[in-house]
C-alpha cells in the first residue's frame, strides 16, 4: 500500500506546506505547564490565556517568530539567605509556543490577577472573483 502525502493529493495544489505545518506543530510538545485556556471571543478573534502566578511582567516575554506565537517566562531564583521548610513553589522558566495561521495578528497583551491574556485577531480576506481570458494557442 502507497502512502498518499497531502502534497502529493491532486485536488490539493498548493498545501505542501501543511503537512510542514503539522509537523511542527506536533514537535511543539505538550508539557503541562503553565496551564492555559484558548477561548474564541468572537467570530474572527481568540484570546490565549496563561497561569502565570508569581511571575512579574519583566520575566515575560512574547514574540512572534515565523507565525509562531512564543511565549517565554524566565524567574529569578531569590532563595538566597532564605531556609524553606517545604519548598512547592520552584522558580522556574517555560516557553509556550502556538502556530498562528497566516492572516492571525497579535494584539494586546494583558497581565491580570496572575494570569497573562494576549488577544489574537484573525483578518477575513476579501472574496476575489477572477475572471481567466482564454486564448487560442
Amino acid at each position: 500500500m502507497t502512502k498518499l502525502a497531502l502534497g502529493t493529493h491532486p485536488f490539493l495544489l498548493g498545501f505542501e506546506q501543511l503537512e510542514r505545518l503539522v509537523e511542527r506543530t506536533a514537535k511543539t510538545g505538550n508539557e503541562g505547564y503553565p496551564p492555559y485556556n484558548i477561548e474564541q471571543t468572537s467570530d474572527h478573534s481568540y484570546r490565549v490565556t496563561l497561569a502565570v502566578a508569581g511571575f512579574r511582567m519583566r520575566d515575560l516575554s512574547i514574540t512572534v517568530e515565523d507565525n509562531t506565537l512564543m511565549i517565554r517566562g524566565r524567574q529569578e531564583d531569590d532563595s538566597e539567605g532564605r531556609v524553606f521548610l517545604h519548598r512547592g513553589i520552584a522558580a522556574r522558566q517555560f516557553q509556550r509556543s502556538f502556530v498562528l495561521a497566516d492572516g492571525v495578528d497579535v494584539g494586546a497583551a494583558v497581565m491580570e490577577n496572575g494570569l497573562l491574556h494576549v488577544d489574537l485577531t484573525r483578518q477575513v480576506p476579501e472574496k476575489v472573483i477572477q475572471t481567466i481570458e482564454i486564448k487560442k494557442g
